[in-house]
C-alpha cells in the first residue's frame, strides 16, 4: 500500500543515516585525538582505570625527581668519604715515615695538622642543597622511593633510608650535668645513665638548668635496641626559653619516633618513661659535646715525639680512622648503588604503566583510518537511498493523471 502520509523508506533511510553520522562523528573524535576512549561518556570503566593509572604515573614523576636528588646528596657523601680516606693514606704516610729516626718529626707533624685541616674542610663542604650526610648532623635521611598501591585502592610511600656517618673531627667529651632525674630515678647529675625497667616500671629524665648544653651538643636515649638521638639546637638555648624544657620537647619527639613500647609524660623538662609491656627493657642516656666525631682522635695524632708526641700510638690509631671513613664510603656507595637501581625501576615502571594506558584508551589509527573510509561510503549511499525514498510520494500523482 502506498500513503503520502507515512513513508516507512524514508524513515528507515533517516534512521541509517543518522546512526552512520553518529558513527562517523566517532571515529572521526578517535582520529582527532588519538584516542578511542576520551571521556568518561565513552566508557566509564576504562575510563576510570585509566585515570588512576595515570595519576600513579603522575605521582612517580615526582618520585623519579626525589630519586635523582636523594642520590646526588648520597654521591656528594660518598665523593667526601672517599677523599678523606685518600687524605687519611696520606697521613697514614707520613706516620709511617716518622717512624724514621733520621726524619724531621716536627715537619712530619705540620704536614699531618695540614692534612688534619683540610679533612676539616671536606666534611664542612660535603653538602648537597644543606643536606651534611658526614658531618654526624644527621643520623640518617629518608629519600621517596615509591608509590605502592594496594588491592582496595589505598596508596603509600616508601622511602630507601640512608644512615648519616660521622667523619666530623672533634675532641669533645660528654656533655657535663647532661641529665637528672626525680627520686632520685636517674641521679643528681649525670653525663651518661642507664636503668632496668620492669613491668609498668618507670623513669624520670630530667635535663638539669646546671647542664653546660652547648649547640650541636648530642644527646641519645636508647630504649631496649633502639636509640633516639636529639641535636641542641640554637633554639633550644635562645634567650628566654628555658632550655631544659625546650630539650625535654626535643628528645621526647624523638622518643616517640622509634615507636617503643613505652608511654611517656613531658612535664617542666622531665621526661617520664614507664615501661608498658611485660619484660623487663633497659633505659639509658647518653652524651657528646659539639665537636666530638667519628674522626675526633685525628686532631690528638702527634708524631713529634720530641714535642710529647707519641709516633708509634699515632700508627696504631690511623688504621682505626681509615677503616672508619673506608666504612663510610662503602655505605654510602651502597645506598647509592640501590638508590640508582631504583631510579632506574621507577622509569621502565613508569614506561609500562604508560603502555597499559595506552592499551586501554588509544586508537587503533589503521582501524580508525579503514572505519572511516568506509562510513563516508555508507553515508553517501544513506543520503541517496533518502533521496530516493522522499522522490516516493512523487510517484503517487501519476496514479491521478
Amino acid at each position: 500500500m502506498s500513503s503520502i502520509l507515512t513513508n516507512n523508506s524514508a524513515m528507515v533511510a533517516l534512521q541509517t543515516l543518522s546512526q552512520i553520522n553518529k558513527n562517523l562523528g566517532t571515529t572521526q573524535n578517535e582520529i582527532s585525538t588519538g584516542r578511542k576512549v576520551d571521556t568518561a561518556r565513552d566508557n566509564a570503566s576504562v575510563w576510570a582505570i585509566s585515570q588512576t593509572m595515570q595519576s600513579d604515573v603522575d605521582g612517580f614523576k615526582g618520585i623519579t625527581d626525589s630519586l635523582a636528588t636523594g642520590s646526588a646528596a648520597v654521591a656528594v657523601a660518598r665523593t667526601a668519604s672517599e677523599s678523606i680516606t685518600g687524605l687519611l693514606k696520606q697521613v697514614k704516610a707520613k706516620i709511617v715515615a716518622a717512624q724514621d729516626p733520621s726524619a724531621s718529626q716536627t715537619k712530619l707533624q705540620t704536614d699531618i695538622a695540614e692534612l688534619t685541616l683540610q679533612i676539616g674542610s671536606v666534611v664542612s663542604a660535603a653538602q648537597f642543597n644543606g643536606l651534611n650526610l658526614v658531618n654526624g648532623s644527621n643520623a640518617s635521611v629518608d629519600i621517596l622511593a615509591s608509590l605502592d598501591r594496594a588491592s582496595d585502592g589505598s596508596v603509600s610511600a616508601s622511602s630507601i633510608t640512608v644512615s648519616g656517618q660521622d667523619l666530623s673531627i672533634g675532641t669533645g667529651g660528654a656533655v657535663t650535668n647532661a641529665f637528672t632525674g626525680s627520686g632520685g630515678a636517674v641521679g643528681a647529675a649525670n653525663e651518661n645513665f642507664s636503668q632496668t625497667l620492669d613491668a609498668a616500671g618507670t623513669v624520670d629524665i630530667g635535663f638539669g638548668a646546671n647542664a653546660d648544653y652547648t649547640v650541636g651538643d648530642k644527646l641519645s636515649i636508647s630504649i631496649g635496641d633502639k636509640t633516639a638521638t636529639y641535636t641542641v639546637t640554637a633554639e633550644d638555648l635562645a634567650t628566654g626559653n628555658v632550655a631544659a624544657e625546650t630539650i625535654a620537647v626535643g628528645v621526647a619527639d624523638t622518643i616517640r619516633s622509634m615507636g617503643q613500647n613505652v608511654s611517656m609524660v613531658v612535664d617542666a623538662g622531665v621526661i617520664t618513661l614507664t615501661n608498658d609491656g611485660t619484660a623487663a627493657i633497659t633505659v639509658s642516656g647518653n652524651s657528646i659535646e659539639a665537636g666530638a666525631g667519628g674522626l675526633g682522635a685525628l686532631s690528638t695524632l702527634n708524631v713529634d715525639d720530641g714535642a710529647g708526641g707519641n709516633s708509634g700510638a699515632a700508627l696504631a690509631a690511623i688504621e682505626g680512622l681509615i677503616q672508619t671513613s673506608i666504612d663510610a664510603a662503602a655505605a654510602f656507595g651502597s645506598s647509592q648503588a640501590r638508590i640508582d637501581i631504583q631510579s632506574d625501576f621507577v622509569g621502565k615502571l613508569t614506561d609500562s604503566l604508560k603502555t597499559g594506558i595506552g592499551a586501554l584508551i588509544d586508537a587503533n589509527m589503521e582501524e580508525a583510518s579503514a572505519r572511516l573510509q568506509a562510513l563516508q561510503v555508507q553515508q553517501q549511499l544513506a543520503t541517496q537511498s533518502l533521496s530516493i525514498a522522499n522522490q516516493a510520494p512523487q510517484n503517487i500523482l501519476s496514479l491521478f493523471r
